[in-house]
Protein backbone atom coordinates (compact mmCIF):
# COMPACT_ATOMS: atom_id res chain seq x y z
CA UNK A 1 0.00 0.00 0.00
CA UNK A 2 1.37 3.39 -0.95
CA UNK A 3 0.73 6.50 1.12
CA UNK A 4 1.88 10.10 0.98
CA UNK A 5 4.34 10.78 3.80
CA UNK A 6 6.45 13.92 4.15
CA UNK A 7 5.10 14.92 0.75
CA UNK A 8 6.37 11.85 -1.15
CA UNK A 9 5.05 8.40 -2.04
CA UNK A 10 6.12 5.77 0.49
CA UNK A 11 5.23 2.09 0.19
CA UNK A 12 4.24 0.43 3.46
CA UNK A 13 3.10 -2.92 4.80
CA UNK A 14 0.79 -2.77 7.84
CA UNK A 15 0.07 -6.00 9.75
CA UNK A 16 -1.58 -6.84 13.05
CA UNK A 17 -4.63 -5.51 14.86
CA UNK A 18 -5.28 -1.78 14.31
CA UNK A 19 -5.40 -1.36 18.09
CA UNK A 20 -2.09 -3.15 18.66
CA UNK A 21 1.03 -1.40 19.92
CA UNK A 22 2.42 0.35 16.81
CA UNK A 23 5.93 -0.79 15.86
CA UNK A 24 7.73 0.82 12.92
CA UNK A 25 10.47 -1.25 11.25
CA UNK A 26 13.04 0.68 9.18
CA UNK A 27 15.37 -1.29 6.91
CA UNK A 28 18.94 -0.51 5.82
CA UNK A 29 20.91 0.64 2.80
CA UNK A 30 19.28 -0.27 -0.50
CA UNK A 31 17.04 -2.77 1.27
CA UNK A 32 13.29 -3.09 0.90
CA UNK A 33 10.63 -3.62 3.54
CA UNK A 34 10.76 -7.29 2.55
CA UNK A 35 14.24 -7.37 4.09
CA UNK A 36 12.44 -7.81 7.41
CA UNK A 37 11.74 -11.58 7.47
CA UNK A 38 8.07 -12.53 7.48
CA UNK A 39 8.85 -14.84 10.41
CA UNK A 40 9.95 -11.85 12.49
CA UNK A 41 6.88 -9.84 11.53
CA UNK A 42 4.55 -12.71 12.47
CA UNK A 43 6.36 -13.26 15.76
CA UNK A 44 5.93 -9.58 16.65
CA UNK A 45 2.28 -9.56 15.56
CA UNK A 46 1.65 -12.58 17.80
CA UNK A 47 3.01 -10.51 20.71
CA UNK A 48 0.36 -7.84 20.16
CA UNK A 49 2.23 -5.39 17.96
CA UNK A 50 0.82 -3.62 14.93
CA UNK A 51 3.88 -3.99 12.69
CA UNK A 52 4.47 -1.34 10.03
CA UNK A 53 7.27 -1.78 7.51
CA UNK A 54 8.24 0.81 4.91
CA UNK A 55 10.36 1.11 1.79
CA UNK A 56 12.70 4.04 2.37
CA UNK A 57 12.76 6.70 -0.33
CA UNK A 58 14.72 5.56 -3.39
CA UNK A 59 14.22 1.89 -2.48
CA UNK A 60 11.61 -0.75 -3.20
CA UNK A 61 8.33 0.70 -4.43
CA UNK A 62 8.68 4.11 -2.79
CA UNK A 63 9.27 7.31 -4.70
CA UNK A 64 12.63 7.66 -6.42
CA UNK A 65 14.87 10.66 -6.87
CA UNK A 66 16.52 9.95 -10.21
CA UNK A 67 16.09 13.60 -11.14
CA UNK A 68 18.80 14.41 -8.58
CA UNK A 69 21.41 12.42 -10.49
CA UNK A 70 23.83 9.72 -9.36
CA UNK A 71 26.54 10.82 -6.91
CA UNK A 72 30.21 10.07 -7.61
CA UNK A 73 30.88 7.69 -4.74
CA UNK A 74 34.64 7.60 -5.36
CA UNK A 75 34.83 11.38 -5.02
CA UNK A 76 32.60 11.31 -1.96
CA UNK A 77 34.82 8.67 -0.38
CA UNK A 78 37.94 10.77 -1.00
CA UNK A 79 36.35 13.88 0.51
CA UNK A 80 35.28 11.90 3.56
CA UNK A 81 38.76 10.43 3.90
CA UNK A 82 40.38 13.87 4.10
CA UNK A 83 37.63 15.29 6.35
CA UNK A 84 36.06 17.57 3.75
CA UNK A 85 32.29 18.24 3.74
CA UNK A 86 30.21 15.90 1.60
CA UNK A 87 27.13 16.99 -0.31
CA UNK A 88 24.30 14.53 -0.85
CA UNK A 89 21.04 14.66 -2.87
CA UNK A 90 19.12 14.37 0.41
CA UNK A 91 19.89 13.70 4.07
CA UNK A 92 19.39 10.85 6.51
CA UNK A 93 17.33 13.37 8.46
CA UNK A 94 15.01 13.64 5.45
CA UNK A 95 14.47 9.88 5.60
CA UNK A 96 13.66 10.25 9.30
CA UNK A 97 11.05 12.83 8.35
CA UNK A 98 9.65 10.31 5.84
CA UNK A 99 9.28 7.72 8.61
CA UNK A 100 7.59 10.24 10.90
CA UNK A 101 5.35 11.15 7.96
CA UNK A 102 4.28 7.50 7.74
CA UNK A 103 3.15 7.66 11.36
CA UNK A 104 1.33 10.93 10.64
CA UNK A 105 -0.43 9.44 7.61
CA UNK A 106 -1.60 6.48 9.69
CA UNK A 107 -2.77 8.69 12.56
CA UNK A 108 -0.19 7.28 14.98
CA UNK A 109 1.05 9.78 17.55
CA UNK A 110 3.69 7.54 19.21
CA UNK A 111 5.26 4.28 18.11
CA UNK A 112 7.96 1.84 19.04
CA UNK A 113 10.75 2.15 16.44
CA UNK A 114 13.25 -0.47 15.32
CA UNK A 115 15.92 0.26 12.73
CA UNK A 116 18.54 -2.01 11.18
CA UNK A 117 21.85 -0.72 9.79
CA UNK A 118 21.03 2.52 7.91
CA UNK A 119 17.53 2.15 9.34
CA UNK A 120 19.12 2.46 12.78
CA UNK A 121 20.72 5.75 11.71
CA UNK A 122 17.32 7.01 10.60
CA UNK A 123 15.82 5.85 13.91
CA UNK A 124 18.52 7.70 15.86
CA UNK A 125 17.44 10.96 14.21
CA UNK A 126 13.79 10.23 14.96
CA UNK A 127 14.40 9.52 18.64
CA UNK A 128 16.81 12.43 19.15
CA UNK A 129 14.80 15.10 17.37
CA UNK A 130 11.23 13.94 18.01
CA UNK A 131 11.50 12.10 21.35
CA UNK A 132 7.79 12.48 22.04
CA UNK A 133 7.03 10.31 18.99
CA UNK A 134 9.25 7.33 19.90
CA UNK A 135 7.97 5.04 22.69
CA UNK A 136 10.97 2.75 22.58
CA UNK A 137 13.99 2.39 20.31
CA UNK A 138 15.68 -0.79 19.12
CA UNK A 139 18.90 -0.41 17.14
CA UNK A 140 20.16 -3.43 15.20
CA UNK A 141 23.68 -3.67 13.68
CA UNK A 142 24.11 0.10 13.41
CA UNK A 143 26.46 2.92 14.47
CA UNK A 144 26.78 6.55 15.49
CA UNK A 145 29.11 7.05 12.53
CA UNK A 146 31.96 8.17 14.79
CA UNK A 147 35.25 8.12 12.88
CA UNK A 148 37.26 6.47 15.64
CA UNK A 149 35.15 3.30 15.48
CA UNK A 150 36.50 0.28 13.55
CA UNK A 151 35.54 0.25 9.87
CA UNK A 152 34.85 -2.64 7.48
CA UNK A 153 37.87 -4.30 5.91
CA UNK A 154 39.01 -3.85 2.33
CA UNK A 155 37.34 -7.05 1.12
CA UNK A 156 33.94 -5.92 2.41
CA UNK A 157 34.35 -2.37 1.07
CA UNK A 158 35.31 -3.74 -2.34
CA UNK A 159 32.29 -6.05 -2.39
CA UNK A 160 29.96 -3.19 -1.52
CA UNK A 161 30.96 -1.14 -4.57
CA UNK A 162 31.18 -4.09 -6.96
CA UNK A 163 28.56 -4.58 -9.63
CA UNK A 164 26.70 -7.61 -10.98
CA UNK A 165 28.25 -9.30 -14.01
CA UNK A 166 25.04 -8.75 -15.97
CA UNK A 167 21.70 -6.96 -15.89
CA UNK A 168 19.37 -9.95 -15.84
CA UNK A 169 17.70 -11.15 -12.64
CA UNK A 170 19.98 -14.17 -12.32
CA UNK A 171 23.15 -12.07 -12.47
CA UNK A 172 21.86 -9.64 -9.84
CA UNK A 173 20.80 -12.49 -7.55
CA UNK A 174 24.24 -14.12 -7.83
CA UNK A 175 25.86 -10.77 -7.03
CA UNK A 176 23.70 -10.35 -3.92
CA UNK A 177 24.33 -13.94 -2.84
CA UNK A 178 28.09 -13.32 -2.89
CA UNK A 179 27.69 -10.13 -0.87
CA UNK A 180 25.39 -11.65 1.74
CA UNK A 181 27.62 -14.69 2.17
CA UNK A 182 30.48 -12.29 2.90
CA UNK A 183 28.70 -10.12 5.48
CA UNK A 184 26.24 -12.70 6.85
CA UNK A 185 26.36 -14.71 10.06
CA UNK A 186 29.09 -17.39 10.08
CA UNK A 187 27.39 -19.30 12.91
CA UNK A 188 23.93 -19.06 11.30
CA UNK A 189 24.38 -19.47 7.54
CA UNK A 190 21.28 -19.00 5.44
CA UNK A 191 19.87 -22.07 3.73
CA UNK A 192 21.06 -21.51 0.12
CA UNK A 193 17.81 -22.22 -1.70
CA UNK A 194 15.72 -20.15 0.71
CA UNK A 195 18.16 -17.26 0.32
CA UNK A 196 18.08 -17.54 -3.47
CA UNK A 197 14.28 -17.47 -3.52
CA UNK A 198 14.13 -14.44 -1.21
CA UNK A 199 16.70 -12.54 -3.26
CA UNK A 200 14.99 -13.36 -6.55
CA UNK A 201 11.65 -12.14 -5.19
CA UNK A 202 13.35 -8.98 -3.94
CA UNK A 203 15.04 -8.23 -7.27
CA UNK A 204 11.82 -8.85 -9.20
CA UNK A 205 10.01 -6.47 -6.85
CA UNK A 206 12.61 -3.72 -7.31
CA UNK A 207 16.31 -3.31 -8.12
CA UNK A 208 17.45 0.31 -7.80
CA UNK A 209 21.24 0.68 -7.55
CA UNK A 210 21.10 4.40 -8.42
CA UNK A 211 18.86 4.98 -5.41
CA UNK A 212 21.27 2.99 -3.26
CA UNK A 213 24.11 5.28 -4.38
CA UNK A 214 22.12 8.32 -3.25
CA UNK A 215 21.48 6.65 0.10
CA UNK A 216 25.22 5.97 0.47
CA UNK A 217 25.89 9.67 -0.13
CA UNK A 218 23.33 10.56 2.53
CA UNK A 219 25.01 8.26 5.07
CA UNK A 220 28.48 9.69 4.41
CA UNK A 221 27.19 13.27 4.53
CA UNK A 222 25.43 12.57 7.84
CA UNK A 223 28.79 11.94 9.48
CA UNK A 224 29.14 11.54 13.22
CA UNK A 225 25.85 11.42 15.16
CA UNK A 226 27.52 11.07 18.59
CA UNK A 227 26.19 14.41 19.84
CA UNK A 228 22.63 13.28 19.09
CA UNK A 229 22.88 10.35 21.50
CA UNK A 230 22.52 12.48 24.64
CA UNK A 231 19.14 13.68 23.31
CA UNK A 232 17.66 10.17 23.07
CA UNK A 233 15.20 9.67 25.93
CA UNK A 234 13.38 6.53 24.77
CA UNK A 235 14.19 3.17 26.35
CA UNK A 236 16.83 1.84 23.97
CA UNK A 237 18.00 -1.69 23.20
CA UNK A 238 20.98 -2.46 20.96
CA UNK A 239 21.27 -5.78 19.12
CA UNK A 240 24.56 -6.45 17.34
CA UNK A 241 26.42 -9.45 16.01
CA UNK A 242 29.89 -10.05 17.39
CA UNK A 243 30.92 -11.34 13.94
CA UNK A 244 29.59 -8.36 11.94
CA UNK A 245 32.19 -7.54 9.24
CA UNK A 246 30.33 -4.51 7.88
CA UNK A 247 29.56 -2.63 11.10
CA UNK A 248 31.95 -4.10 13.68
CA UNK A 249 30.49 -4.86 17.10
CA UNK A 250 32.44 -2.00 18.70
CA UNK A 251 29.84 0.31 17.15
CA UNK A 252 27.02 -1.42 19.04
CA UNK A 253 28.93 -1.30 22.32
CA UNK A 254 29.58 2.40 21.70
CA UNK A 255 25.84 3.03 21.32
CA UNK A 256 25.10 1.35 24.65
CA UNK A 257 27.75 3.49 26.31
CA UNK A 258 26.47 6.76 24.83
CA UNK A 259 22.67 6.37 25.19
CA UNK A 260 21.47 6.78 28.75
CA UNK A 261 19.99 3.57 30.14
CA UNK A 262 20.54 1.56 26.95
CA UNK A 263 20.78 -2.23 27.11
CA UNK A 264 22.70 -4.44 24.72
CA UNK A 265 22.52 -7.94 23.28
CA UNK A 266 25.78 -8.86 21.56
CA UNK A 267 25.36 -12.16 19.78
CA UNK A 268 28.30 -14.48 19.07
CA UNK A 269 28.43 -15.72 15.49
CA UNK A 270 25.94 -13.16 14.16
CA UNK A 271 27.00 -11.04 11.21
CA UNK A 272 25.25 -8.27 9.30
CA UNK A 273 21.93 -9.99 8.67
CA UNK A 274 18.84 -11.29 10.44
CA UNK A 275 19.28 -15.08 10.63
CA UNK A 276 16.15 -17.18 10.83
CA UNK A 277 17.56 -19.00 13.87
CA UNK A 278 17.80 -15.72 15.82
CA UNK A 279 14.30 -14.41 15.05
CA UNK A 280 12.85 -15.40 18.48
CA UNK A 281 15.77 -13.75 20.30
CA UNK A 282 15.49 -10.54 18.27
CA UNK A 283 11.70 -10.39 18.70
CA UNK A 284 12.05 -10.97 22.44
CA UNK A 285 14.57 -8.14 22.68
CA UNK A 286 12.23 -5.73 20.88
CA UNK A 287 9.26 -6.78 23.03
CA UNK A 288 11.14 -6.57 26.33
CA UNK A 289 12.43 -3.11 25.46
CA UNK A 290 8.94 -1.96 24.52
CA UNK A 291 7.75 -2.95 28.01
CA UNK A 292 10.37 -0.64 29.53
Amino acid sequence: MQIVANGIGIEIDDQGLPGGEPLLLIMGLGMQLTGWPDELVQDLVSRGFRVIRLDNRDAGLSQGFDQLGVPNLAAIGMRHLVHLPVQSPYRVEDMADDALGVLDALGIERAHVCGASMGGMIAQHMAAKRPQRVKSLTLIMTTTGARQLPQPGLRVRTALISRPDGRDVGAVVRHLQRLLRLIGSPAYPAEPERLRRRLEASVRRAWRPKGTARQVAAIVADGDRTKLMVRIQSPTHVIHGEADPLVPVAAGRDLVKRIRGATGDFIPGMGHDLPLQLIPRIAQGIADNAKR
